[in-house]
């Protein structure tokens, strides 16, 4: 943990963003090793049919984690393909814009400032 907030493993966003998925059948190993952190830091519940859901806290973790890895994106490749709530959520934000030259997008100083403060951060 660093500046009181919870770091989650890959593995553990990989289990949440497979309990985001609409699924059948049992779930799957990763679901299963990483059930029971992501229970008890309040990222999924288990619905009344036995099922794993995320959370509001899920929610929100997959699309700030979505957000950064936009943002990264964007930063190397002004092309990349963002989701429509991620380019709205960041052009928002005032951490994209639209590309002065040709397609695409360009970051702006604030988003380069949140990313280089997001590094800081990860460590």
């Amino acid at each position: 943990m660093s500046n009181g907030l919870t770091v989650l493993s890959k593995d553990e966003y990989d289990a949440l963003a497979q309990i985001a998925r609409p699924r059948r059948g049992q779930e799957t190993a990763c679901v299963a090793r990483n059930a029971k952190r992501l229970s008890g830091l309040k990222y999924v519940a288990y619905g009344k049919n036995g099922q794993l859901a995320l959370t509001e806290k899920g929610e929100q973790t997959l699309f700030v984690k979505s957000c950064i890895e936009g943002l990264r994106a964007i930063s190397t490749d002004p092309l990349a393909p963002l989701e429509a709530d991620v380019e709205a959520f960041l052009g928002r934000k005032g951490h994209i814009v639209l590309a002065t030259a040709g397609a695409g997008f360009e970051i702006t100083v604030r988003g380069r400032e949140s990313l280089a403060d997001i590094d800081s951060n990860a460590g």
